[in-house]
């Protein structure tokens, strides 16, 4: 994703080199990407940012600190986000993995995402040349913060589809294949009326985020559409992966059944790309 913010920005710059060698082939898969947003104290609060980039010859000095930046070990690059000009406006650069200043920190345990590591990054008077100035300069960070934002939400709505499906696929197998009382366990109601629950709730949580999807690729900004996806289908995954730990019963506790795994792993998408507490107010705001 922040491959493409990257590219979008850089046509307008004219950076055809950072194109051809950096975005290009992260949009094949061949380099990684990450995107330094939350700070130790500006998370929710991404306009509270202190991370700053001081102008100088040729370029700028990035000095502050990230947390939480996903793939930071093997990032080929980061966007990040930081405030720049006598008014700190929020701008953002383009930082390669080999830029003297740069350094990742330590991992951040985790109680679930264990296949995708998780850093602090630290910028320590980190030069960055003009060249790598990825919005205007002390102008529209703020507006491309909005639309990154929007994209991470539906990103994380579809995650949350993802994991809530496979959670469902495996209930509806164990309550067909556990017997209790001479007979599956999909043959009592109290199964069934769960199995439907989740069933109904993906399918809603589907069409919402397809929908902002849909919205984002047909040019019309779906800020708040976005924001509804994101919370809608993150919490209807969370509630689909506690339904199906409860079909499991203590096997939804156990290490040898995946249902546990989704249990844990769903509680990134609640919290990536805002809480839920915070997409509410997104929305209520729009309502304006």
């Amino acid at each position: 994703m922040q491959s493409l913010m990257g590219t979008n920005f850089l046509h307008l710059l004219g950076n055809d080199d950072i194109i051809e060698r950096l975005f290009k082939p992260a949009l094949k898969g061949e380099k990684i990407g990450a995107i330094c947003m939350t700070e130790p104290n500006a998370g929710s609060d991404l306009h509270g940012i202190t991370t700053n980039a001081r102008k100088v010859d040729g370029g700028y000095r990035i000095n502050g600190q990230k947390m939480w930046v996903t793939a930071a070990p093997m990032a080929d690059f980061f966007t990040v986000f930081a405030k720049a000009g006598p008014e700190m406006k929020l701008t953002i650069f383009l930082v390669e993995k080999d830029f003297d200043g740069l350094h990742v920190g330590r991992a951040i345990d985790k109680m679930g995402v264990w296949a995708l590591p998780t850093s602090e990054v630290a910028f320590n008077d980190c030069f960055v040349p003009d060249s790598h100035r990825l919005s205007k300069e002390y102008g529209d960070g703020g507006d491309h913060l909005r639309t990154v934002l929007a994209e991470i939400r539906i990103i994380t709505g579809a995650m949350g589809l993802g994991v809530a499906r496979a959670a469902l696929d495996e209930a509806v197998k164990y309550a067909a294949e556990r017997k209790q009382f001479g007979k599956p366990i999909n043959r009592f109601q109290a199964i069934q009326l769960k199995l439907a629950e989740m069933a109904t709730d993906l399918e809603a949580a589907t069409h919402i985020v397809h929908y902002a999807a849909w919205l984002k690729m047909t040019g019309r900004p779906p800020l708040q559409q976005a924001a509804m996806a994101k919370l809608f289908a993150t919490e209807a995954a969370a509630s689909i992966c506690d339904k199906a730990a409860r079909v499991l019963a203590s096997y939804g506790f156990a290490m040898e059944y995946p249902v546990q795994r989704y249990l844990r792993d769903v509680r990134f998408t609640l919290i990536g790309g805002g809480t839920s507490e915070i997409l509410k107010l997104t929305i209520a705001k729009g309502l304006n």
